[in-house]
């Protein structure tokens, strides 16, 4: 997949106004995943079995493990988080996976509370993507680095077809490294003593 637009990662709607946060919370349409990339309102095609698969085993060892210490909240990918930066239109992105870290989670709006129906007002801690077929490395490594510009700390992006993990941290404008079949994936202090095996992750 790639597109000239200002998310290379997916499609721009086609004649679709510049849209805000609350717009995109408004847009009904089960046909596909929607983002919005400084006003700009993006699509991608809904995923794959072999994509659930991938999604489902990490989300569910996340979650039990933050769920286990109170570490925090981990999400899916129908949560989004606005990512708008200072003097831009509104962004908002919606991982695969994402951890919000208890501390980060503080600053979320009170249960009952009309600001709650919302997306939440934050940059995850660390984000997960997991790339489609139609999905290369330079589009998601420009989605990776737009994570990192609005304050995520750690992101994995997952290769399905190579069985390998890229893991950027904040400050790098490349993967720190790429971990394969022999190795695990590691939350480091953004996800504290959580390990995973990248063969348990494909299956």
């Amino acid at each position: 997949m790639k597109h000239e637009t200002i998310a290379s990662w997916a499609e721009p709607v086609p004649g679709a106004a510049p849209m805000s946060a609350d717009d995109l919370l408004k847009l009904q349409d089960g046909a596909w995943r929607y983002e919005l990339v400084e006003g700009v309102v993006v699509r991608m095609t809904p995923t794959g079995l072999e994509h659930f698969d991938v999604t489902r085993r990490l989300f569910r060892a996340m979650d039990r493990f933050a769920e286990e210490r109170d570490l925090g909240i981990v999400t899916l990918p129908d949560t989004g988080f606005v990512l708008t930066r200072p003097g831009e239109r509104d962004t908002v992105l919606s991982p695969d996976i994402a951890f919000v870290s208890a501390a980060s989670a503080q600053h979320l709006p009170a249960p009952g509370t009309p600001e709650r129906k919302k997306y939440l007002p934050l940059a995850p801690d660390l984000a997960v993507e997991v790339a489609s077929p139609d999905q290369h490395h330079p589009e998601m490594a420009e989605k990776a680095r737009r994570y990192l510009g609005a304050g995520v700390r750690l992101v994995w992006v997952a290769w399905p077809a190579t069985q390998q993990v890229d893991v950027w941290r904040a400050g790098s404008d490349a993967p720190v490294a790429t971990v394969d079949g022999s190795g695990t994936l590691d939350g480091l202090d953004v996800f504290p003593d959580f390990v995973y095996p990248v063969t348990q992750l494909f299956g």
